[in-house]
């Protein structure tokens, strides 16, 4: 056990130092290309690109350019953006790192529960309307993007029906501290949350119906119909329990996506300032620093998943124990 473990470590430590390579030679050794220009910004004063040039020493060998950058972003975390006055982008990212959270996790506890309530509900009653309607109302969820339910979202509560007791209590879009206002922060990220949580539920309970009704057949399941247990119970304990293991795959990578920037469009709809709205903004002015200390970020959380679903994978499944032994 201890073994595959330290060797899934080591893959983690060399996916992340083959990403981080790859974000610095796309964004600071392509040919052709000056990066003192880029980051000092469009008419920048030969006193600042003397500056930028020695601080982060593109006048030495790209080694050690790329030590110079992965010491800023990791070690002394003193990268600066210039395009934002000199602003220092690590503790940006840790100042807008709570704020995605909150918005992600809210939502990976609404999309969880109610898609394995749809999804054991739409197995239980497989053929019936029931189960179709289940199945439309995802697809449906799935169709929606996510940038325009929430646009309709706040047309709803914010303007047209604000005024009335349904949603008098909805406060403006932003963002709120839990710290400051436990009940102000569950109000603010409500909705969000149940938006961003839309297209998932349609995945998810889709994908647990299928996986619950492909089970249904095998061999463990007749045995435990054989042995007289109620459908209830062998659905729940049996067959829930293993369809999980998918689920608990797309789970922990979707998840990451999304703390890395992935909710992006939900939180400039609902005006969040959080990592995806940082890296939308870094975009629109090409704030090079800032651009690859957030998909550094996204990077670290992906990979890091995926490591703990690796993991999961191996105390869950005993197969895949034995299998990476030999």
């Amino acid at each position: 056990m201890l073994i595959p473990l330290l060797r899934r470590l080591g893959q983690t430590v060399f996916v992340l130092f083959g990403i981080s390579a790859l974000v610095f030679a796309v964004f600071f050794a392509t040919p052709g290309a000056d990066p003192t220009a880029r980051i000092a910004g469009r008419n920048a004063a030969p006193q600042t690109l003397e500056k930028v040039r020695k601080e982060y020493g593109f006048d030495r060998p790209l080694p050690v350019q790329y030590a110079i950058m992965m010491k800023k972003l990791f070690i002394t975390r003193d990268l600066a953006s210039y395009a934002d006055r000199g602003e220092r982008v690590v503790p940006e990212i840790i100042h807008a790192a709570p704020v995605t959270l909150s918005l992600v996790c809210g939502a990976a506890i609404v999309w969880t529960v109610v898609s394995i309530t749809m999804g054991v509900i739409a197995a239980a009653l497989k053929g019936t309307w029931v189960d179709r309607g289940l199945m439309a109302l995802g697809l449906v969820g799935i169709s929606i993007p996510v940038f325009w339910l929430g646009q309709v979202t706040n047309l709803i509560t914010q303007n047209r029906y604000h005024d009335t007791w349904l949603f008098s209590w909805v406060p403006g879009p932003g963002y709120i501290p839990f710290s400051e206002d436990p009940t102000g922060w569950f109000k603010a990220l409500v909705i969000p949350w149940c938006v961003l949580a839309v297209m998932f539920i349609g995945i998810y309970s889709r994908v647990l119906r299928a996986d619950l009704v492909a089970l249904s057949g095998e061999d463990f399941m007749r045995t435990a119909r054989a042995k007289g247990l109620s459908p209830t119970r062998i659905l729940l304990r049996h067959g829930l329990r293993t369809a999980m293991i998918t689920f608990v795959s797309l789970f922990g990578m979707d998840f990451a996506q999304l703390v890395g920037g992935g909710a992006l469009l939900t939180e400039v709809v609902f005006g969040l300032p959080g990592v995806g709205r940082l890296t939308y903004q870094a975009l629109s002015s090409m704030d090079l620093p800032l651009i690859m200390a957030t998909v550094m970020y996204s990077a670290v959380f992906v990979v890091i998943a995926s490591a703990v679903v690796d993991m999961l994978y191996l105390l869950l499944d005993p197969r895949v124990r034995d299998g990476s032994q030999k």
